[in-house]
């Protein structure tokens, strides 16, 4: 097991419980004690969890704490494969699509490349740089500047300003959580701006979302429940 699937596991692990001893997650992984301490130091100096004497719990910053990209596309791939397969039912050849960032909307990516005749707008570097890997001539794929968060997206006036230029038939938006009070929500200020100005430039407005993101508050809203034409 990589580095990194095991500290997404942890991460994992410690969100839903809010707390684990090191004795269990070595257990639970298969791995030393001496290797989830190391583990779990790296994702303490990150922000993303706290250390305590023998144990591991959840941030108690959660709500402003943005996990990186690398670990969230090891969380919960089957669910996010389930969700990405619905999502790209609703996509078709011709259309001008935003797939913002985040790993559900990544996993859609996936599932794009060989559609036809599409023109994608992204502020996302890892979609992005998966339509470069297999470049198709009926493909346009347009990175938006900005600057770039832990989650490898990029946000600020200069997204917000990329995207007012185009008139877009759908925009795909991951969530970091979501909340029948609170809505859709993300950990980052300017994160949560741009969405909303994005969401403002789209005919229609669909979250992909795993069931992990469910009664989770990020630090501010972009959108009510309401607001979207589809959750997927």
């Amino acid at each position: 097991m990589l580095a990194a699937q095991r500290k997404a596991l942890i991460l994992e692990e410690v969100s839903l419980s809010g707390a684990r001893r090191i004795s269990e997650l070595a257990k639970s992984l298969g791995v030393s004690e001496v290797t989830i301490r190391r583990d779990v130091e790296a994702l303490a100096d990150q922000g993303l969890v706290d250390k305590v004497h023998g144990g591991v719990t959840a941030n108690s910053l959660s709500s402003t704490v943005e996990p990186p990209f690398a670990f969230n596309s090891l969380k919960e791939q089957t669910s996010k494969d389930a969700v990405a397969k619905m999502a790209a039912e609703m996509v078709h050849p011709g259309q001008a699509i935003a797939l913002m960032g985040g790993s559900s909307v990544y996993a859609l990516a996936k599932r794009l490349r060989e559609m036809p005749s599409l023109t994608i707008v992204t502020n996302s570097v890892p979609v992005s740089d998966l339509f470069a890997q297999q470049p198709r001539a009926d493909q346009t794929v347009v990175l938006t500047g900005g600057v770039r968060t832990p989650t490898d997206s990029l946000v600020g006036n200069i997204t917000t300003e990329a995207f007012a230029r185009f008139n877009l038939d759908l925009v795909f938006m991951g969530t970091h959580g979501m909340d029948i009070e609170f809505g859709f929500s993300s950990p980052n200020l300017i994160e949560a701006d741009t969405n909303r100005e994005v969401i403002r430039r789209a005919a229609k407005f669909v979250v992909l979302a795993d069931h992990t993101k469910w009664g989770i508050r990020g630090f501010s809203s972009f959108a009510e429940l309401s607001e979207a034409d589809g959750v997927v």
